[in-house]
């Protein structure tokens, strides 16, 4: 393992977790350090996900996956990671893998106030913090928030910012999220990987961040609609996407596009000029899509969303 000359400084407060019913599992973090997401929090679909802080010794993000992914239990890689670091005790160290076993360690040199709360599919874990309620304060707002898990880990850092979070302020955090299976094919196994490298309100900019990627993933099945033909399904999607972010201009042409597809025209034309006015080479963009089939329309109806 690396020596404590090599780390970094990620004085900070993470939460890693699983939700039994889908089998995701997270991690999210915050740090006053920038871009603390590239090195604190690490996962792998079908493996685990692992969160090294403090003085982190960012071997144990790869190393932790490789001791899971060859059958050792969380307890079981922390303690051969931690017991191999002659830095120990500066290190704070969670694992969880895909049965939702988790296990912590935090040094007694890391700065205080520091701790963790493990229990099934969840492990919170801070150092440096501003009062000794962060951690707990993060347990109970995952536990008890309901819906999906990106939204339940943000919750938790949201709890911890309400107790007083770094007692240095903040700068960065980061939000993942992997499969509980792999498919092979990394592109769908990690649906979540936001980072907020250097913002003075850096959880409000994750959660910002997180109501636009939902936003993206009906626009993403708006796509795949599209590509097989399903203009009503296109529509449906998109029309959420536009929900979410009313004021995308993407979102807003794309809607008004597969409105003008399904007939919807009184919808589809004030769409289409919020979308010109917002940028004009929209405008320049119909008459391909006509041609390639995008927009299914005559040259009539073409002239009638240039003009408007």
């Amino acid at each position: 393992m690396v020596s404590i000359g090599t780390g970094r400084l990620a004085h900070t407060y993470s939460i890693i977790a699983r939700d039994p019913s889908t089998g995701e599992m997270g991690a999210a973090v915050q740090s006053h350090w920038f871009s603390v997401g590239s090195v604190v929090t690490w996962g792998e679909a079908g493996v685990g996900v692992v969160a090294t802080q403090s003085l982190v010794n960012p071997a144990f993000g790869p190393g932790g996956l490789r001791l899971l992914r060859s059958g050792r239990s969380p307890e079981e890689a922390v303690r051969e990671m931690i017991e191999a670091d002659e830095a120990r005790e500066v290190r704070q160290l969670a694992v969880l893998d895909t049965s939702g076993r988790a296990y912590a360690f935090t040094g007694r040199r890391c700065i205080p106030k520091c701790g963790h709360i493990v229990r099934d599919n969840l492990s919170v874990q801070a150092n440096t913090m501003a009062s000794e309620e962060v951690w707990p304060a993060m347990a109970r707002a995952f536990e008890r928030t309901g819906g999906r898990l990106a939204e339940r880990m943000v919750a938790a850092l949201e709890a911890a910012e309400g107790e007083g979070g770094d007692y240095r302020g903040r700068q960065s955090a980061a939000l993942l999220v992997v499969k509980g299976t792999s498919s092979g094919r990394c592109w769908e196994d990690r649906p979540i990987d936001l980072r907020v490298e250097d913002h003075p309100e850096p959880v409000e900019e994750l959660g910002r961040l997180l109501k636009v990627h939902r936003a993206y993933e009906e626009m993403n099945d708006g796509d795949l609609a599209l590509e097989k033909g399903d203009m009503t399904a296109a529509m449906e999607h998109y029309g959420l996407a536009r929900s979410r972010c009313p004021d995308n201009e993407e979102m807003m042409f794309w809607h008004a596009a597969m409105l003008a597809n399904n007939d919807h025209w009184g919808e589809a034309l004030p769409l289409f000029s919020k979308a010109f006015a917002r940028n004009h080479r929209w405008r320049e963009a119909v008459p391909d899509l006509a041609r390639l089939g995008h927009l299914r329309l005559s040259p009539e109806q073409v002239d009638l969303i240039i003009k408007l």
